[in-house]
């Protein structure tokens, strides 16, 4: 009986033993068992703003077994994504104007907005006294000449990245064009209207890439006035209050204001089942239920005309905050129109910038390192490449490039963000070796921009890096950058085994980010031009 039962057991384990070995030749269906089938999620891309909405959905989604997996992205990103054939079964972007720029073989289908969000200026509740802005109608022109006389500055997010930044900016053209009927060629080429827009952007404290990011800058630094969501704004000034900080004054010019309103669209890829999971959650969105919990983030879900029994705690009428009164939208351009317009604010109108990059040229770089980093800072500074994603430099541009490995190699410069060649032959005529130094390096660009005129220019530096800092010290770092009394951002970008402590540690000094360049170098590249 016993040889009986060990002969059982030795057939069971030659059996667990083969199914085994079946799996792990079938990685494919180890995956589909252990971590679910990839084809069975619905994938949805969403603009990032709407990040704090995700539990609403995933909690929805759980209760009706529905697998949901988010991305998030940049607006512009989004279309890039889709356009360049990444599949998902729906698409939540920041405003609808942007889903015209799909291109046809994206077939979006039951698009429904979800909110409606306005896209305000909102100033310090001192500042926006002394001004003048409180208790009374106010223009757009009101704050345009408040800005372009120096009396105001702002920060924003990137209008050729984000949503917000590009329809403040459309508003704003909109509105110095004249508020026309609908935006022409003959509008934005009018060279009274580009004038104005460039006084405008000398008022431009601080670019963002990103409108999370804004929001963390403007928390961290010493701003006075911020171009954002109202749901920002809301969410910025119930961190203020907690504080004990003075909080924001928004504004609505009642010549018109900016509205996204955050469609939810099905991508039709022929799938019956997932079209119906789409319906599903989109209905629960626009629910009583769900609608109510977007209120609670800010967002207004009442379209079109006033809300009296807004709830104040949010929509706090001592912040400015008005559900009392109908807010005029501007009206948006057709695409075409939409696309030169933020060809020429990159090229024509924005400020200029001073950027200085600090290229790690250490003996770690050598191979795949080298590689990755020359040919990322070949997309940047060729301006035909960067052209496509809107990140090109300007003319009035200056760009300084510091390679750097023990100690700073060299220093190389152009006061023409255009006339790059030089530089470029320069990165690639240098080969890695020695140690690494951030610190002494990050030092000597704080130098060269510390002497920048800063109403003339934006000012940041770029440090790429693979390895730890073993020259040089934080300490050093901390103590000059203190002595300056001028807030110059210090971004990262990390790939190979950079040491992430000592990146954030100066980005948190100096109000910056650190962006991972690990798995996609090229792509943290294009990620952090839009900071600058």
């Amino acid at each position: 009986m016993k040889k009986t039962n060990n002969t059982k057991f030795s057939i069971i384990v030659i059996i667990i033993i083969i199914i085994g070995l079946y799996f792990m030749s079938n990685n494919s269906k180890v995956n589909e068992i252990f971590d679910g089938n990839e084809d069975s999620k619905f994938k949805i891309i969403s603009s990032q703003e709407n990040e704090d909405l995700e539990s609403i959905v995933l909690d929805y989604a759980e209760k009706e077994g529905i697998d949901v997996q988010i991305d998030y992205a940049g607006t512009l990103d989004i279309m890039e994504k889709l356009n360049s054939g990444e599949k998902y079964d729906a698409v939540w972007a920041s405003n609808s104007i942007w889903l015209y720029m799909l291109n046809s073989d994206v077939k979006t289908k039951d698009s429904e907005s979800t909110s409606i969000n306005p896209v305000v200026f909102a100033v310090k509740k001192s500042k926006a006294n002394e001004l003048g802005f409180i208790g009374k109608d106010i223009y757009t022109e009101d704050i345009i000449n408040s800005i372009e006389s120096g009396k105001l500055k702002f920060s924003m997010a990137n209008p050729t990245q984000t949503n917000s930044g590009a329809t403040a900016y459309l508003g704003l053209l909109y509105s110095i064009a004249g508020s026309p009927e609908v935006l022409k060629k003959e509008n934005i080429q009018n060279a009274e209207v580009k004038q104005k827009l460039v006084n405008l952007f000398t008022g431009l404290e601080r670019s963002s890439g990103s409108e999370d990011f804004l929001e963390e800058m403007f928390l961290n630094g010493s701003y006075e006035a911020v171009v954002t969501y109202e749901s920002s704004i809301i969410n910025i000034n119930k961190k203020l209050e907690q504080e004990g900080k003075e909080t924001l004054y928004v504004l609505y010019p009642i010549d018109g204001v900016s509205i996204s309103d955050s469609p939810l669209a099905y991508i039709n890829n022929g799938n019956e089942s997932k079209e119906e999971e789409f319906l599903k959650i989109q209905k629960y969105i626009l629910s009583n239920s769900g609608q109510e919990k977007l209120a609670k983030t800010g967002r207004r879900t009442w379209y079109g005309g006033i809300n009296l029994n807004a709830d104040k705690d949010i929509f706090n009428p001592n912040w400015g905050i008005d559900t009392t009164k109908y807010i005029v939208p501007i009206k948006f351009p057709n695409t075409e129109i939409i696309g030169e317009a933020l060809a020429m604010y990159q090229t024509e109108l924005r400020k200029p910038v001073h950027t200085v990059f600090g290229l790690d040229y250490s003996g770690s770089m050598y191979g795949d390192g080298y590689e990755e980093l020359t040919q990322a800072m070949e997309y940047i500074l060729d301006e035909e490449k960067a052209k496509k994603d809107l990140l090109q430099y300007s003319e009035k541009d200056k760009i300084t490039v510091i390679p750097f490995s023990t100690n700073v190699i060299d220093i190389w410069s152009t006061n023409d963000g255009t006339n790059t060649k030089s530089l470029i032959d320069n990165i690639l005529g240098l080969s890695p070796r020695g140690s690494t130094n951030i610190y002494d390096t990050s030092i000597e660009a704080l130098k060269i921009l510390s002497k920048e005129d800063t109403i003339t220019y934006n000012i940041s530096v770029i440090l790429m890096t693979d390895g730890q800092s073993n020259m040089g010290s934080f300490s050093s770092l901390n103590n000059y950058y203190k002595t300056l009394n001028k807030e110059i951002p210090i971004y990262s970008i990390t790939f190979g085994d950079a040491y992430e402590k000592e990146l954030n540690d100066i980005a948190d000094l100096t109000n910056a980010k650190v962006f991972d360049g690990k798995t996609d170098l090229l792509k943290a590249f294009k990620e952090v031009r839009g900071y600058n």
